[in-house]
Order: structure tokens, then C-alpha cells, then sequence
């Protein structure tokens, strides 16, 4: 098969006897460049899947350091790993996985400054974040850019995934127009999570860039998937972009990126 090594051919086997991948789809998702934001127990499963199915290059965003409380849920680092920073302990992983991925290390914290010259160097964004600062920014960003922001979150039991497509419908501020007071949302070091949601949420995320990257199947743009682990449920809402949007509006009033952490309240902490 022209285009493919013997050995990719093997590899890829089960995605190219599939009408719907094929060697066309196969060789899109090596040319295809994703950056993953974080690289943590959304990161985890989204980073291991993205790497198998080939997915040529792949930014790791993540200033952290493994930790022994990540290893109940970050399946990608380990014990002999702790202290090493988590993009780079990803990089590690994923070259023993599939040497055919780039990974490119982005051991830094994402900042206003810095968003839009890295989030240009890739064709979407896959949000494993777990502020809320970082989520305003990067659906700002992504918007400006054009580009596709697949975006995940988790907390005690719950899960929620959706896919916000500039001008194919709406953005994260209008689902969150304001983000909660400090305070009213306790993070997941406070509040706890089941480690193996992280893997649940993470997989549907990844299958959502795969399908973004394909240009198949039905994408999670205007729905919201929900998941509850105790319940065994799914639910899925429809959602709606809000034309009076600061960002993804008719008439935006947010056209550059803003202070995040004092938009959310967190300035000076």
C-alpha cells in the first residue's frame, strides 16, 4: 500500500480494513498534529489513544511533576517516574508505545501570552484542564483561532464531554457565560474522583478528535455527552450558541484574550 511501511501496514491493519478509516484515513491521522492540554487523568487515556492509532504528532502541554496521588488515575506515569515532570514522563511513554509519533514537550504553563503561538502550531486542541481560567482561555483562543477545542471534564462520579467547532455551533462561554464564585466548585483534590471515570471521559475525547481528524461520524458539536459512573447512565443535551456570546456572538465584545484568572475570580492567589 503505497504511502506505508510493511510494518504500519501490520500495525494499522484493523483501522484499515475499515470503510469508514481506510489507508486514506490511516495516513490523515499520521499527518494530523493535536495538542493535548495536560497530561494528567484526562490526559492519560487521551494521550495513549491518540499515540496507538497513530496520530503522527502530538503536543504534550503539562508544567506538573508526577506525583504518587496522580497514579491512581494518570495510568501513563509510574512509580520509577515520580518527581519527573508529566510532559516529559508522557513523551516516554508514548515513544515506547508507537515510536511513528512526534511528541513535542511543552513543559510550561499556558498563558495568555503563550496560547496562540503554540495553539498555531496544531490543527486542534483536546482539553484535559481541570481549572476553570485555563477553560476560558483556551475557548477564547480557540475561537479566535478556528480552531476545534474537544473538551472534557470530571469530577467525583460525573463526567461530561462535548466538542465546541467555531462557527459550526457553540463555545464553552456559551454553555458557562460566568464561571462560578471561588469557592462554589471544589476541586477534585478536595472534593475526590473515581479513578477510572478519568479513563471513561478521556476515551470518548479521544474518539472525538479521531473523528474530527477522519471527518466521520456524528461529532459531539451542540451536544453534551454526560456520564454518571454510579448510575451507569448517559445523557446527552442539546446545545445552543447563544448569538449574544462575547466571544462566539453575532457581535463578540471579547476580541483578544483577557486576564483569566482575575475573570474567574482567582487573581493574587
Amino acid at each position: 500500500m503505497a504511502g506505508f511501511t510493511d510494518e504500519q501496514i501490520y500495525r494499522y491493519s484493523r483501522h484499515i480494513i475499515l470503510p469508514e478509516v481506510g489507508g486514506v484515513g490511516q495516513q490523515k491521522l499520521l499527518a494530523a498534529r493535536v495538542l493535548c492540554l495536560g497530561a494528567g487523568g484526562l490526559g492519560s487515556p487521551i494521550l495513549q489513544y491518540l499515540a496507538a492509532a497513530g496520530v503522527g504528532t502530538i503536543g504534550v502541554l503539562d508544567f506538573d511533576v508526577v506525583d504518587m496521588s496522580n497514579l491512581q488515575r494518570q495510568v501513563i506515569h509510574s512509580y520509577d517516574r515520580l518527581g519527573v515532570p508529566k510532559a516529559e514522563s508522557a513523551r516516554q511513554f508514548i515513544n515506547k508505545l508507537n515510536p511513528d509519533v512526534n511528541v513535542e514537550v511543552i513543559n510550561e504553563r499556558l498563558t495568555a501570552t503563550n496560547v496562540m503561538d503554540i495553539f498555531g502550531r496544531y490543527d486542534m486542541v483536546v482539553d484535559g484542564s481541570d481549572n476553570f481560567p485555563t477553560r476560558y482561555l483556551v475557548n477564547d483562543a480557540c475561537v479566535m483561532l478556528g480552531k476545534p477545542n474537544i473538551h472534557g471534564s470530571i469530577f467525583r462520579f460525573d463526567g461530561q464531554v462535548t466538542v465546541f467547532k467555531p462557527k459550526e455551533g457553540p463555545c464553552y462561554r456559551c454553555l458557562y457565560p460566568e464561571p462560578p464564585p471561588p469557592g462554589m466548585v471544589p476541586s477534585c483534590q478536595e472534593a475526590g474522583v473515581l479513578g477510572v471515570l478519568a479513563g471513561v471521559v478521556g476515551c470518548l475525547q479521544a474518539v472525538e478528535v479521531i473523528k474530527q481528524i477522519l471527518g466521520t461520524g456524528d461529532a459531539l458539536v451542540g451536544k453534551l455527552l454526560m456520564y454518571n459512573a454510579l448510575k451507569t447512565e448517559f445523557r446527552k443535551l442539546n446545545l445552543r450558541r447563544d448569538k449574544d456570546c462575547p466571544v462566539c456572538g453575532d457581535n463578540p465584545t471579547v476580541t483578544a484574550l483577557i486576564d483569566y484568572e482575575q475573570f474567574c475570580g482567582v487573581g493574587g492567589h
